[in-house]
């Protein structure tokens, strides 16, 4: 269970969007107009482990694809537990969400999972002129409606539009992000608190990064609602590093382990 868990925070996490500018009167100077930090044929892989123990892997692919006659991209975020923990847990989720190519907005999001036998398989289309999100549950049969915050962003979607809309410039300590995402039929609140520059070392060599802290309510899983950390390479792609869940016994974590088709050089402090 926490295996699954952690991949859906993996994703959950980074996919956010940024709804608002502002957080408890904190305003946050650093969302800016699009920097076009990726590219079609980006593709990434990260390794989730407990300790030594490889829990499961989750891969993010970028490509372009014709929607309704327009040329847009697809991207696709899959997840699977492997070795012994796919023995006790079996997981199988593939999240695909087409946007808009000229400014990242969900035009269609699809979920197709398997997770220790709960199984779903839905397709979610986006109505903005009526600011509903138009919900078919395949394998239930079952068609739905639901309304939508302005300027939503789905799981994947907001993965890349964060990344765009990230001005590294006006970044300062402490400035808060407030983001809201639509999940399962709901729209849910975050926020995320920069903490500076921090070295990370990793198996290419010593990235420079940006540190987030989330905050999430606390639980069964999560040690506390600071038990989450984020780190975000320090260059034009921006992409995640390394995540780390303090759990009640221990922590899980999320390292890059494989990448291919970056836009901008992928900047290595030390080669180790």
């Amino acid at each position: 269970m926490r295996f699954r868990i952690i991949f859906i925070f993996f994703i959950f996490f980074y996919s956010k969007a940024l709804i608002s500018q502002e957080y408890e009167g904190v305003k946050a100077p650093f969302i800016s107009s699009s920097s076009d930090s990726f590219k079609k044929g980006e593709w990434l892989k990260f390794r989730l482990h407990y300790g030594f123990f490889n829990a499961s892997y989750a891969s993010l692919s970028l490509e372009e694809e014709i929607l309704k006659n327009d040329v847009v991209y697809k991207a696709t975020a899959i997840g699977r537990t492997t070795g012994i923990a796919r023995l006790f847990f079996r997981v199988d989720d593939v999240y695909e969400t087409y946007f808009h190519k000229t400014r990242v907005k969900p035009l269609r999001s699809t979920r197709n999972i398997y997770e220790g036998g709960y199984t779903k398989n839905v397709e979610i289309n986006y109505d903005y002129l009526n600011n509903t999100a138009n919900i078919n549950d395949i394998k239930n049969s079952k068609l739905s409606s639901v309304s939508i915050q302005e300027n939503v962003q789905d799981l994947i979607s907001t993965f890349y539009y964060l990344r765009n809309h990230f001005n590294i410039e006006n970044l300062k300590i402490n400035d808060f992000i407030k983001i809201t995402i639509f999940f399962d039929a709901d729209n849910y609140n975050f926020k995320m608190q920069f903490l500076g520059l921090e070295d990370v070392k990793t198996k290419f060599g010593t990235v420079n990064c940006f540190k987030f802290r989330p905050y999430i309510e606390s639980g069964r899983v999560f040690k506390d609602s600071e038990s989450l950390t984020l780190w975000v390479s320090n260059d034009q792609n921006k992409i995640p590093i390394k995540v780390k869940a303090g759990l009640r016994i221990g922590s899980i974590e999320a390292d890059l382990e494989q990448f291919k088709g970056l836009k901008f050089p992928f900047k290595i402090k030390i080669n180790d």
